[in-house]
């Protein structure tokens, strides 16, 4: 009642400012839950039943039918996989490889989970499945063997879809089938970092490295979803799963995820089943744009109203853990709400490449006919025009950037355009997630709003700007034109170039 009384007064004072609707769409509470892992009881739950935009959380299903057919022996973790056209044309998060590249099943659901690439999704898919199209079909037919009766998968990395929608409860069910029937593989879902070549990738999970105990699960983004997150956690022998769905951002998911688990630890009060929590079946699902990617602020404001303010014991964190020294000032405890502020964690990142694994002399697997065994009747029509890069730990193309890059490197120049001009006096936000997609921030212009333009999912955490192989603008203007010496050059013409390149790139993703 009084989280109702408290949501229902601050969405009638912003009516009277912002409007009903606007009002509405932030009052709307987003579902929650809390199991244990080795009972499957639900120790705490908001709308736990209730239809919601999966995005990228929907990886843990590609996972998990993948892992599903190598326990029935129809593909290995070292098997290649080829990647298709249809997998270069993904929107962002991902990892730009080329048609015909090949990558190891092994390296590819590491890529899938720690980058959450929607690239290596759509490969993983046709490798194991033959094509998008059947994968989702053994997609919905592990659901519903498992129970998930909410969930309708029509594609494997979570790109917006009217129709691909699931539950916390369902969500639940599924992380807990990952680690009871896939234990030999729970390292996938704790990575904290991973590198391939000379790039480092981050977890996008702000609980790993900062919450006591925090040992893995998958993060999800999208304007219509939300912030997700399936956050695993384990202290004295117990593992707990929290389920936070539609957060307003990165941040606001990461305090509540460690609210609900602390909360949990402390209470650990069963309240029935998680199989015995009513579904009445898939549904449409609520689109988060409104207060996600147009009006974050006051969302987020009220979102973390709703929080719990726990302070967690800093003492209680294992070994490698550094909340103590990221803390400082002697401090013997943390706020829930200040965890995802905490300096981002320095992990070992895992060593991944592109190409075949050492010694494989197997089939390859990728987009073939309907039925067709892994290495059996190829879908030679779309690889056609491909490269195929086979061989050993094969050198690997240009990863494409992701939306939090690609924001930072535009970040970047405009800091250096505006290196002289005064600094202005810092305005006052509330748990601004600065690492959130473009379409978060308000578009400039009076009254605009940028278009949500990327699916991909934003970090937790601020990072360093990646390091990009590519040429700048200012390279490419300085190479001479192919085919013409530099001395005909003239001078107005590098002048106009180096004009040119200084202008910040308007990159768009999809």
């Amino acid at each position: 009642m009084k989280r109702f009384v408290r949501r229902g007064a601050f969405a009638s004072c912003l009516a009277s400012v912002l409007g009903a609707p606007f009002a509405a769409s932030i009052a709307q509470a987003t579902p929650s839950l809390v199991i244990d892992v080795a009972s499957g009881s639900v120790l705490e739950q908001d709308q736990a039943t209730a239809s919601w935009y999966p995005a990228s959380l929907t990886k843990l299903m590609t996972a998990y039918v993948a892992l599903e057919a190598v326990k029935a022996g129809r593909i290995t973790m070292d098997t290649p996989l080829m990647v298709s056209p249809r997998a270069t044309r993904m929107a962002p998060s991902k990892m730009g490889f080329r048609v015909g590249q090949e990558v190891t099943l092994q390296n590819a659901l590491i890529m899938l989970m720690v980058k959450s690439a929607n690239d290596i999704a759509v490969t993983i898919a046709e490798g194991v499945g033959g094509s998008v199209e059947a994968f989702a079909d053994e997609m919905n037919a592990a659901s519903q063997k498992l129970g998930m009766t909410q969930s309708v998968w029509v594609n494997p990395n979570g790109l917006p879809d009217s129709r691909q929608v699931t539950s916390a409860r369902d969500l639940a069910i599924l992380g807990r089938a990952l680690y009871l029937q896939f234990p030999e593989y729970s390292n996938l879902w704790n990575i904290g970092a991973m590198q391939i070549g000379g790039k480092v990738h981050p977890t996008h999970n702000g609980l790993l490295g900062r919450y006591p105990g925090a040992d893995g699960m998958k993060t999800g983004f999208t304007c219509p979803a939300g912030f997700n997150l399936v956050a695993s956690a384990t202290h004295g022998g117990q593992r707990l799963i929290a389920v936070v769905l539609g957060a307003p951002s990165a941040n606001a998911r990461t305090a509540k995820a460690a609210a609900l688990l602390d909360r949990a630890f402390q209470t650990g009060g069963a309240q029935g089943a998680l199989a015995s929590l009513p579904s009445a079946g898939p549904t449409a699902a609520p689109d988060m744009r409104d207060s996600v990617c147009r009006n974050r602020g006051a969302a987020t404001m009220e979102f973390m109203s709703e929080v719990e303010d726990i302070s967690i014991p800093i003492g209680s964190a294992p070994t490698g853990i550094p909340l103590l020294d990221a803390v400082g000032g002697g401090q013997q405890a943390i706020s829930v709400k200040d965890i995802a502020r905490l300096p981002r964690p320095q992990f070992q990142p895992v060593q991944v490449f592109a190409g075949r694994a050492p010694g494989y002399a197997g089939p390859v697997a990728r987009a073939r006919a309907p039925g067709a065994a892994i290495g059996e009747q190829p879908d030679l029509a779309a690889y056609a025009n491909a490269e195929p890069t086979g061989g050993e730990a094969s050198p690997i193309s240009k990863a494409a950037p992701d939306a939090v890059s690609m924001r930072k490197g535009r970040r970047a120049k405009r800091g250096a355009a505006t290196a002289t001009l005064p600094t202005p006096a810092p305005a006052e936000s509330i748990m601004q997630d600065e690492n959130a997609a473009p379409a978060d921030k308000p578009g400039k212009g009076k009254g605009k709003q940028a278009p949500a333009k990327s699916a991909s999912k934003p970090s937790a955490d601020k990072a360093a700007p990646a390091k990009v192989a590519a040429k700048t603008p200012a390279e490419a203007a300085a190479k001479p034109a192919a085919g013409k010496p530099a001395a005909t050059a003239g001078k107005s013409r590098a002048s106009a170039k180096t004009q040119t390149a200084a202008k910040p790139q308007q990159v768009k993703t999809q």
